[in-house]
């Protein structure tokens, strides 16, 4: 029974929820912003897992090798009704904050409307557009580029909204600074790694659909000694960087170090076949991580 919740909890998407929450917090935290509301973090959790679980409803024919779409066939009716209720948690969590933090939507000016817009257009290009002469535009056919979309989504979702909406709340205009730029840029480098590593896993898929990937395009070693450690390195030498310009506490510095040491090891690791647990609670994990260790970082140290 706790294996079967152990894998429900993954396969359903719920960790990517959770995942994103905390990434939510994190941002808060070390862009020394008031938290928002219980609402705001529970809408963004349901409409994570709303998202990601999206991808899986159309699938009438599951890959029998892939573990995770047998447990969807198995659970569709589960599924359904789980999608059902966080659609309406969503809507009741948004209704709630909007309620509690007047957005004044009409008032916002352009730069607003166009931070607010650019993440969930960019979300809803990933799977396409469903008309016939829009479908080229799937991004999610975009090959190498298609970690670096999702990264970007990420990136502003748990990076750039929590902020902005927890500065409307206090009646202050959102300001793009060099710290929240750098701290954006930190999270793309993170989650982009981390999507790259599941193009990994989706090798033969990816090669037989003749999607060309990193890993199909340079296979499997050129991508972790070019494109994989490369990014990792880059991402935790610009934090160095700042950290030590900006005197930061040495346990503030090791704190948020410790992930990409991590990655870097998960990285490395990634010349041995892996099972879909493992991608989805140890390297989706490491965003997990993240976020603890970039909380723990402020809070140990303020």
């Amino acid at each position: 029974m706790l294996y079967r919740l152990f894998r429900s909890f993954f396969f359903g998407n719920y960790f990517y929820g959770l995942c994103a929450a905390a990434l939510s917090v994190e941002s808060c935290l070390q862009q020394s912003a008031p938290f928002n509301s219980g609402a705001y973090y529970t809408g963004v959790f349901a409409a994570t897992v709303l998202y990601y679980t999206y991808a899986y409803l159309d699938d009438t024919n599951p890959n029998a090798d892939n573990e995770r779409s047998r447990w969807y066939e198995r659970n569709r009716l589960l599924v359904l009704y789980s999608q059902i209720l966080l659609t309406a948690v969503f809507v009741v969590s948004m209704i709630v904050f909007i309620v509690e933090q007047p957005l004044h939507l009409f008032q916002f000016s352009f730069y607003y409307w166009c931070i607010l817009l650019v993440f969930p257009l960019t979300a809803v290009l990933y799977y396409g557009v469903q008309m016939p002469w829009m479908s080229q535009y799937n991004l999610r056919d975009t090959g190498w580029l298609k970690p670096f979309f999702i990264g970007f989504v990420w990136a502003g979702a748990v990076s750039v909204y929590p902020v902005l909406f927890s500065d409307l709340a206090k009646g202050e205009i959102y300001q793009l600074g060099l710290f929240k730029i750098l701290l954006f840029i930190k999270n793309f480098m993170f989650i982009t790694v981390l999507c790259i590593m599941f193009d990994i896993k989706d090798y033969a898929n990816d090669h037989n659909s003749e999607l060309k990937t990193f890993v199909v395009h340079l296979g499997l070693r050129k991508t972790i000694f070019y494109i994989l450690l490369p990014l990792c390195v880059i991402g935790l030498g610009v934090f160095w960087g700042y950290a030590f310009a900006n005197h930061f506490p040495l346990l503030r510095i090791i704190l948020n170090t410790i992930p990409f040491i991590l990655l870097i090891f998960v990285a490395y690791s990634m010349y041995q076949r892996k099972s879909i647990l493992y991608y989805l609670a140890v390297i989706d994990g490491l965003m997990l991580v993240k976020a603890i260790c970039g909380s723990l970082g402020i809070l140990l140290t303020s």
